[in-house]
């Protein structure tokens, strides 16, 4: 059985060659229009492996309130994040860009705290830490 490590490493391979891609791609592309493409390939796709698993079923059956979360959860991350991430890309290098956008456990740990009840820890406050060194060591 796989773990949550071996899908967190493959979702940071893949978030990592992302920003070569996107920043290739944008070189004609404003970055709404590229959203929009992107975003109705994916859509397409969706619909092809959903349609050929047959599992439509567990689309409609989802409830109410988690629909309005993982709506919302697309409308901050794969809209509204995404968008302001083009436009950082297209104006900005990647290898200064990926890492401030990367630096986004800063803010799901404070908010995972804070409306979660998570527990903060010493490694975790280590961790930031680090984190916000590595994003003031790429200003340089």
């Amino acid at each position: 059985m796989m773990n949550y490590y071996i899908f967190a490493g493959i979702a940071m391979i893949l978030w990592g060659v992302a920003p070569i891609l996107g920043k290739l791609g944008l070189g004609n592309l404003q970055p709404l229009t590229a959203l929009t493409i992107r975003s109705l390939l994916i859509s397409l796709l969706l619909i092809v492996v959903v349609t050929v698993r047959g599992q439509w079923d567990l689309v409609a059956g989802a409830a109410v309130k988690d629909v309005a979360f993982i709506g919302l959860e697309g409308i901050f991350a794969a809209l509204l994040g995404q968008l302001a991430y083009y436009y950082a890309l297209k104006i900005g290098e990647v290898s200064r860009v990926s890492p401030i956008v990367s630096a986004f456990p800063l803010v799901a740990l404070f908010l995972g705290i804070l409306f979660l009840g998570e527990k903060l820890s010493v490694y975790k406050v280590i961790a930031a830490i680090l984190i916000v060194a590595g994003m003031i060591l790429m200003k340089y």
